[in-house]
């Protein structure tokens, strides 16, 4: 089988996580975080909207990673979200993490937004 390395550019892909941390581009972040265009940020769950507004412009989709297992985003959340014109995918932080780099190798408009395992 031949295997091919993804070239991100500028974006910076999540290269691991474990309990209550994330590698995004080569640094360990603790707790919960951020990943959008503009760059990686400490997030303070979903009452923190403020840095997902700013880049709502950027992005087409965010992805939620609810930590250890799928959950739904309180309704509030989502409704800020579609006011802004973002989609939301919920999904464990794992399965965030591996989606997110999937998108990001192709070029998409992506975010992430992650709580811990």
């Amino acid at each position: 089988m031949r295997l091919n390395e993804s070239a991100f550019s500028d974006a910076r892909p999540v290269d691991g996580y474990g309990p209550g941390f994330f590698r995004i581009g080569g640094t360990a972040h603790q707790g919960a975080v951020l990943v959008l265009p503009a760059g990686v940020c400490p997030w303070g769950g979903y009452d923190d909207l403020e840095a997902l507004m700013r880049a709502a412009d950027s992005l087409d989709v965010l992805l939620v990673g609810t930590g250890a297992e799928t959950a739904h985003p309180p309704a509030g959340f989502r409704t800020a979200l579609e006011a802004a014109g973002v989609g939301m995918e919920p999904m464990s932080s794992p399965a965030a993490c591996r989606t997110y780099n999937v998108l990001l190798s192709e070029g998409r408009r992506v975010g992430l937004a992650l709580l811990p395992v």
